[in-house]
């Protein structure tokens, strides 16, 4: 089944493509949320009418997620916990915390877009990506730091 997207989709395409689903796709997902419509002739010929529109959309979105962007790589993320010897944490440094520590700074970001891989457990420097809409990514330098033993 072919459809236009009317967002962008990870792994399918960006807004004003043409992709070729699997029908199930199409009606259980993709159709009921609106991400994408049946590319017929009539909707073909709607779609270029509101592609400058949507154009317009994603050039904003991405205006927006380079201001955030820039407020992000500002922001300072230092951690003081509890290290060992060798520096390995007696806890860790989650996306949770990640995210608190922005929410602090005054940036709302969902917990899911921060990309760690797997929570910090040593002292240091550790980047650490960002997902924001419109395909960019923001970069956060998180610092852990020993915290000093009463």
């Amino acid at each position: 089944m072919e459809i236009i997207l009317t967002e962008s989709i990870e792994g399918l395409g960006e807004v004003g493509t043409i992709a070729k689903v699997k029908p199930g796709y199409a009606r259980n997902y993709l159709l009921p949320r609106g991400l994408a419509v049946v590319a017929d002739m009539r909707n073909m010929k709607e779609f270029e009418h509101q592609k400058r529109q949507l154009e317009r959309k994603a050039q904003k979105i991405a205006q927006t997620s380079e201001a955030i962007k820039a407020r992000i790589e500002a922001c300072p993320c230092v951690f003081s916990l509890r290290a060992g010897e060798e520096g390995k944490l007696f806890g860790s440094v989650t996306s949770a915390d990640i995210c608190d520590k922005l929410a602090a700074a005054d940036i709302q970001i969902d917990r899911k877009k921060i990309q760690l891989d797997e929570p910090i457990k040593l002292l240091g420097e550790h980047q650490v990506g960002i997902k924001l809409p419109g395909a960019i990514t923001a970069t956060i330098k998180v610092v852990v730091n020993p915290a000093d033993a009463d």
